[in-house]
């Protein structure tokens, strides 16, 4: 879709490949910033593009030779470059960009190479080896032989995450953060790190390690400027130096200190002290997020992946987030769980709308629309949290999405369509708004219980709190009060739209004969699977198949027969989920996200896919950055920073390769 700004044109939609849909974000309002705002933004932007390699290794151990080694064959291939497996090779190396490795970024399986061991091996072999990632003394031929399996074995480190009930589940996924212990020995590990650690204030152990077994003894590879990923942490700091030059006010100073120490000592107490004074930095007009922050990647949900995300307020959106942010207080006291696991103080939430100025590692190329941090429940108790909703990328979703037939194949009448056509964007932003700003900052666990103690369940647990949270309150009078939605129906959009996603169009992401694996997307299924059995008896929700008369295809679809008792179920099952979160309880957690979070009715996902093939939509989206471009006058000092959007997604790959190399 293009969108006309002014005389001139933006369009969102770039290049396909596969199921992925590339989009432009565009920087509203960039212009306008000062000069030392935007010099600001490029040093950040800068340190953010060089924390690439880090996500690539942490992802899988040989992403990064495959990367280099498909770089290389693309680059300098003197074949016929028509030739299907030559389009093949193409078309993998445009995935490992996209997911930052050999793995898909959301169901976490891996790709399988279109193009045959043969043409790989005699591409590889018909070029100049100085241009191949060979370690000291080795030959192209051993560096074959040592990605070849990995490439195309399918049974050799199959999945990156793995979290199948009843596996070692350590062993069985092909992340980097283990090497040679198993799930017993890295939960034995931290249990005994937090028994002899300080009862408050429990830094995240493991959240930025390698735990690795010697032998008998296992211990930690810090990632610090001076251990692991040292290279690349170096540029960071580098980059974070720099921003120091042009910051906006003395705590913005104080904030970029912290993170630099932090990088250097590798202590988390150092990254918690810093998250800390991170929340307080509330004046600035610009922000940033810079490190091993989010654990989804990890089967454990310790260790952290590293990501970046620079950005500026939305000041006219702003006051959305604000109005919920200040009636924190409020929200937690009404809330519909037992009064033993609330907040009796709310302290510290904050929230604004921002524009994302440059995405990294973890955030790139597909990103998160809201984030809220930090992630320490001790921190969020005592210090509060800071939430962000990304309103250029949800504003470039939206636009990529007009007109593309999607609501028109499965939503299930012209009343429920117009009631999504007035309401339903408006109401996706405030349910992200509810779900960043208050859901993952609610709640509190009982003295004594472990923050990890819902393990590998935990993130799944995390994600339906949050979610459940927002969709309570959507329907919530205290909105319109607000003035942040102006109709007592415009929560049925919302309503609406959740449980078709979880019971239905969320499946188009799934490949046949798989499961639901990726912890967003198991949130939102156990919630709509839950919701339709609790409200079985008096038929709140079903699924009813319908003879399209044009094809004469039985269609499945989604009917609400009566929302407000869908709201009555939101209240129980929130109340349910925060227990087990604050009580820690195991079991619980696994016997909802076993029963109802995971398998799919084969007969249903099929004609869900067949459906949503029908459309030719692609079911994953994800950014092309913007080329961030300093202005220098004759002296070298950099005097403006202009914006660029015309760089294609393979030219950006290819540039980060070799400009932001650094492992």
């Amino acid at each position: 879709m293009i969108e006309s700004i002014g005389e001139e044109t933006f369009n969102f939609q770039d290049e396909r490949f596969a199921d992925i849909q590339m989009l432009r974000y565009r920087l509203p309002d960039f212009e306008a910033l000062t000069t030392r705002q935007k010099q600001l933004i490029y040093c950040l932007s800068e340190a953010t593009l060089f924390g690439r390699d880090i996500t690539f290794d942490q992802f899988g151990k040989y992403n990064l030779r495959i990367r280099k080694t498909l770089e290389a064959v693309y680059l300098n291939y003197n074949g016929d470059r028509l030739d299907n497996n030559f389009r093949a090779l193409e078309k993998y190396l445009k995935h490992v960009w996209f997911a930052n490795g050999i793995y898909h970024h959301y169901a976490c399986d891996k790709f399988t190479p279109l193009f045959t061991e043969d043409f790989f091996r005699n591409a590889v072999l018909t070029i100049d080896s100085k241009h191949l990632p060979l370690n000291n003394g080795e030959t192209v031929t051993s560096l074959l032989d040592s990605l070849c399996p990995i490439i195309f074995d399918p049974a050799i480190f199959p999945k990156r995450v793995d979290k199948s009930d009843g596996k070692d589940i350590v062993r069985s996924s092909a992340c980097n953060y283990y090497d040679g212990v198993s799930q017993h020995e890295v939960e034995e590990f931290y249990a005994k790190l937090k028994q002899e650690g300080p009862v408050n204030e429990v830094p995240s152990y493991g959240l930025n390690s390698t735990l690795i077994k010697e032998g008998d003894t296992i211990r930690e590879d810090i990632w610090k400027i001076d251990g692991k990923y040292g290279a690349a942490i170096k540029k960071i700091v580098y980059w974070l130096t720099r921003a120091k030059d042009y910051v906006e006010n003395d705590q913005q100073l104080h904030v970029i200190n912290l993170l630099i120490r932090y990088y250097e000592t590798g202590d988390l107490h150092d990254f918690d002290i810093y998250s800390i004074e991170w929340l307080r930095e509330q004046e600035g007009r610009i922000d940033f997020i810079n490190g091993f922050i989010e654990v989804y990647g990890d089967p454990m949900g310790l260790k952290g992946s590293w990501e970046g995300i620079v950005e500026y307020k939305d000041l006219d959106a702003t006051h959305r987030t604000q109005a919920i942010s200040a009636n924190a207080q409020w929200f937690e006291d009404h809330s519909p769980v037992n009064p033993l696991f609330r907040k009796k103080v709310v302290k510290g939430v904050t929230a604004n709308v921002i524009c994302a100025a440059m995405l990294g590692g973890d955030e790139y190329p597909a990103s998160a629309i809201g984030i809220n941090l930090p992630n320490a429940d001790w921190i969020r108790a005592e210090h509060g949290s800071k939430s962000v909703t990304i309103s250029n990328l949800t504003h470039a979703y939206d636009m990529a999405a007009k007109g593309n037939g999607f609501r028109e194949e499965f939503v299930i009448d012209t009343d429920t369509r117009k009631l999504l056509d007035l309401y339903a964007d408006k109401t996706d932003n405030l349910h992200t708004d509810l779900h960043e700003c208050l859901g993952h900052g609610s709640g509190r666990l009982l003295p004594g219980t472990d923050p990890d103690a819902l393990k590998n369940y935990g993130n799944t647990i995390e994600e339906a709190r949050a979610d459940l949270f927002g969709l309570y309150y959507i329907a919530d009078q205290k909105l319109l009060e607000l003035g942040l939605l102006d109709s007592s129906v415009a929560y049925k959009a919302q309503y609406y739209n959740y449980i078709m996603n979880g019971l239905l169009t969320q499946q188009v992401r799934i490949k046949p004969g798989k499961q639901i694996e990726e912890s967003h997307m198991q949130n939102r299924a156990l919630i709509a699977q839950w919701a339709m059995e609790m409200g079985k008896e008096f038929n709140v929700i079903e699924l009813i198949s319908c003879v399209d008369k044009s094809t004469s295809e039985a269609k499945t679809y989604v009917r609400i027969n009566d929302y407000e008792a869908l709201r009555d179920i939101f209240a129980h099952q929130l109340a349910e989920i925060q227990r087990i979160k604050s009580e820690g309880d195991f079991e619980a957690a696994r016997t909802l996200v076993e029963k109802y979070a995971i398998k799919l009715d084969p007969v249903l996902h099929a004609e869900v896919l067949r459906r949503y093939e029908s459309l030719n939509i692609a079911p994953y989206k994800g950014f092309i950055n913007p080329i961030l471009k300093p202005v220098y006058n004759e002296f070298d000092e950099m005097t403006d920073v202009t914006v660029d959007y015309s760089e294609s997604y393979t030219e950006q790959m290819l540039r980060y390769s070799r400009d932001y190399q650094t492992l």
